[in-house]
Formats: C-alpha cells, sequence, structure tokens
C-alpha cells in the first residue's frame, strides 16, 4: 500500500512542478514586447516598407514571424536594446516585422494571402522563424538569413547578428558610389 501512495505523491508531485514551469515560462515571455501586427496585410506592409526604402535610399528587412515565436520575439527584443545594433539597422533598413503563422487556416483568403506572402519573398519559411529577408529598394529579394546561425546558447550572438547586417547594408551590397 506504501508503494501506491509515495506512486500518486510522485505523479501530484511532478504535475505541481510542471504547472509551476509553464507558468514561469509564460509569465517571462509575456515581458517580451509583442511586435507582430496580425491585423495588417503582411503584402501591403512590404509595399509600403519598399516605397519608404526607395525615398530613404535603404534597403527592408522582414522579420517573418509571429507573436506564436518566442525566438522572434526574443529577436526583436534582443536588437531594439543593443544600440550598436539599433543604430546600423536605422541607417540602414526599414525593419518591418511581418506576421506570419504556419498554421492551417480555414479562412480561404488568409490561406491565399499566406501563400502569395511566401512566394514573393522566396519561400523563406524553409528556415524556420524568425527567418529574415533583405530587400532592395525595388522589391527584390536579395538574401534570406536563417537565424539559426545569429543564435547562442539560449539567445543571440552580437557579433554574428551584426555581421549580418552590415554585410546587407546598401552600400555593402552596392559598393561605394562616393
Amino acid at each position: 500500500m506504501q508503494t501506491f501512495y509515495t506512486l500518486i505523491m510522485k505523479k501530484i508531485l511532478t504535475i505541481t512542478l510542471l504547472g509551476i514551469m509553464l507558468s514561469l515560462s509564460a509569465m517571462a515571455q509575456s515581458n517580451i514586447k509583442r511586435v507582430y501586427n496580425e491585423e495588417i496585410n503582411p503584402l501591403e506592409q512590404i509595399d509600403n516598407a519598399i516605397a519608404q526604402a526607395k525615398s530613404s535610399d535603404k534597403f527592408v528587412v522582414c522579420q517573418l514571424g509571429g507573436n506564436w515565436c518566442p525566438w522572434c520575439l526574443l529577436f526583436a527584443d534582443f536588437v531594439t536594446k543593443d544600440s550598436t545594433i539599433s543604430q546600423v539597422i536605422d541607417e540602414n533598413f526599414i525593419y518591418i516585422h511581418v506576421n506570419y503563422n504556419p498554421r492551417v487556416t480555414a479562412d480561404k483568403e488568409k490561406a491565399q494571402q499566406n501563400t502569395k506572402l511566401l512566394q514573393r519573398l522566396g519561400n523563406p519559411s524553409r528556415f524556420g522563424y524568425p527567418v529574415f529577408i533583405v530587400l532592395d529598394e525595388k522589391g527584390k529579394v536579395l538574401h534570406i538569413q536563417d537565424s539559426s546561425f545569429l543564435e547562442e546558447g539560449k539567445g543571440y550572438n552580437q557579433e554574428k547578428v551584426l555581421r549580418f547586417f552590415k554585410n546587407w547594408t546598401p552600400k555593402a551590397v552596392k559598393g561605394s558610389t562616393k
């Protein structure tokens, strides 16, 4: 009888600990700002960013992902808090968070929009999320960056992230015209 009681207590303890861990995880994620606007049309969002890029001699970086993706939110938080990276982004790019949910939707219009979005961006979802797409001022896909190469441990590596952004600035791609 005692082993039965011990087994039940172990299960209760395991379930309780799992509940606590899930609660802590949810609380930690809730402290990171949600950056993806799920209400806007992502194709129009990209068109607007391209127009901005054209008028300001910048490129566009699309961070494709969603508020459902902890690594997407972690990256957005990381680049916002790192002033060196933020400066490189601000000087060279129109940076947008393009919402995409890989789950199949019953909404036919949304499903078609998702298909068009992925085709337009060179089918980047094969790399997982987040994934970064660099577009020139005309909207041409220049580069698709797998974010796993920018990671380090449970976060991102400043040197790797800076290298990615610096290698895809308009000046780096086009060469110096001055």
